[in-house]
């Protein structure tokens, strides 16, 4: 549905196409089992934008 939406709002009202894959292939889910499981996860979300520079998939916007 959401895929759907955006490409009926580029035709539509004029957004930007993106050229790109929308959407993740393949993510892995995670059940949140106890206590410990969310504070692992928690921390990731926090930690994940400071991390990002060092991602594999990171570049750095020539200018």
């Amino acid at each position: 549905m959401t895929t759907n939406e955006y490409i009926r709002a580029v035709k539509k009202q004029g957004w930007e196409p993106f050229n790109g894959k929308l959407w993740q292939r393949n993510y892995w889910e995670h059940i949140i089992r106890d206590e410990q499981s969310y504070l692992c996860i928690a921390e990731y979300i926090v930690n994940n934008p400071t991390n990002w520079v060092e991602d594999k998939f990171f570049f750095k916007e020539l200018k």
